[in-house]
């Protein structure tokens, strides 16, 4: 299972941009979805979140600006990001509970990561 992130850019302060990631490979199930940012030198943070059934959680100085969507048909997690802002300037991963079952039926579920996409918010 692996999870590719793409919509990153550079874009000026109060533009938008949008980022999606999709779960590919034999995983029947993904549970929470969510995005994180890093920039280089600090610690990786949550930004945003999404449930199965769609409960959404956000960082708070996010709230209002992002909002996080999934399509559980293609396994694909969005963030539209609007208002951005230079200290949304970051790295963001996408991340994923996926379930898998093996060739003896053994279900597993692994927490994953995508390569990450760089947002650059110019002033």
């Amino acid at each position: 299972v692996q999870l590719q992130a793409s919509g990153g850019g550079v874009v000026h302060a109060g533009g938008s941009l949008s980022l999606s990631c999709v779960v590919s490979g034999t995983a029947f199930r993904i549970n929470a979805m969510n995005w994180y940012r890093q920039v280089s030198g600090k610690q990786r943070e949550f930004v945003a979140g999404i449930t199965r059934d769609g409960t959404t959680n956000y960082l708070d100085s996010v709230k209002g600006r992002f909002t996080i969507a999934r399509d559980n048909v293609e396994n694909t997690v969005y963030l539209q990001m609007n208002s951005l802002k230079p200290e949304d300037t970051a790295v963001y991963y996408c991340n994923a509970d996926a379930w898998e079952r093996d060739y003896y039926g053994v279900d597993t579920m692994s927490n994953l990561w995508g390569q990450g996409t760089l947002v650059t918010v110019s002033s």
